[in-house]
């Protein structure tokens, strides 16, 4: 339990970050697009503020997902991670939205070029959030944190959107007249690169609130750890389902059929405890003692 309550400090402590850091880039972001003529550097600022409102929902996610368990929800409340990191994907997906339908109505007006002076701006931006991708990934990784690598995984597509907004920008100023449209242009790849990140965001999460096989490797190592125990003949089925930064699992374990009712429970909590002290991520193992070749 104080594992689990270490974790969930340390994932509100990076969204915490990600928000002060995000809500400083969106403001620096809109002003520098505002004064320097360029709209790729304001779908850049959209997109930021996105991560503001995203990373709001995921400090209260993690808040949420880290209740203990209670009588109307037995399990906990882990599932509310994966929730969190779907709503991030769909806000991606809003944003990107709003970026593409603005961007094609600054492709089709004629405007001025953008300002050389943006491009400091960007280049300050892509570091900070390519900086801040790699932090906040790397507390995601070890917290198995789908929300927080979600969360993540947003810092690197405003990397990405200012990268492109850098790559515009450029080509509108060195080109000169007919080549200011290239502004708009990097926005709307940027918004087809927000949209890639929202799936691969949200693909992970469907699949945790699905309860598929996504830890194919975990279990086999679980059944390697139950094999392991004086007593277990044979380790017929293993099921791992995701709970926020938490596993469960059900098992069905084969031991001699001529032992006791209390024998073969003993096993079945030797089996558990060897388990969680090798993989202390399972929250709950159910283990369903069965009696050797018994076949269901």
């Amino acid at each position: 339990m104080k594992e689990t309550t270490e974790a969930h400090d340390a994932g509100l402590k990076t969204t915490l970050t990600g928000i002060v850091v995000s809500s400083i880039l969106a403001v620096a972001k809109a002003l520098g697009g505002i004064f320097g003529n360029s709209y790729a550097l304001i779908a850049d600022a959209i997109e930021s503020t996105t991560d503001i409102v995203t990373s709001g929902l995921l400090y209260v996610g993690l808040k949420w997902s880290g209740k203990p368990a209670d009588k109307e929800h037995p399990y906990g409340h882990g599932k509310a991670e994966a929730l969190i990191a779907l709503g991030i994907a769909l806000a991606l997906c809003g944003a990107a939205a709003l970026i593409a339908v603005d961007s094609v109505h600054n492709i089709n007006t004629p405007h001025k070029a953008p300002k050389a002076f943006t491009l400091i701006i960007l280049a300050g931006v892509i570091i900070t959030k390519e900086l801040l991708y790699r932090y906040v990934l790397k507390t995601g990784e070890e917290l198995n944190s789908g929300a927080v690598k979600a969360d993540a995984f947003h810092h690197r597509s405003d990397a990405i959107s200012s990268g492109a907004a850098f790559i515009g920008i450029t080509i509108g100023i060195l080109g000169g007249p007919g080549y200011e449209v290239a502004d708009d242009w990097a926005a709307l790849i940027a918004a087809i690169i927000i949209v890639i990140n929202a799936w691969l965001i949200a693909r992970p999460a469907i699949g945790e609130l699905l309860d598929e096989n996504l830890q194919p490797e975990l279990i086999e190592r679980v059944k390697e750890l139950a094999s392991e125990v004086a007593g277990v003949v044979y380790v017929q089925k293993v099921h791992i389902r995701k709970m926020g930064i938490m596993n469960h699992a059900d098992m069905h374990v084969w031991v001699n059929k001529h032992l006791t009712v209390e024998e073969g429970h003993n096993i079945a909590h030797a089996v558990k405890d060897h388990i969680q002290h090798t993989l202390p991520q399972f929250a709950y193992i159910h283990i369903h003692i069965e009696p050797d070749g018994h076949i269901d």
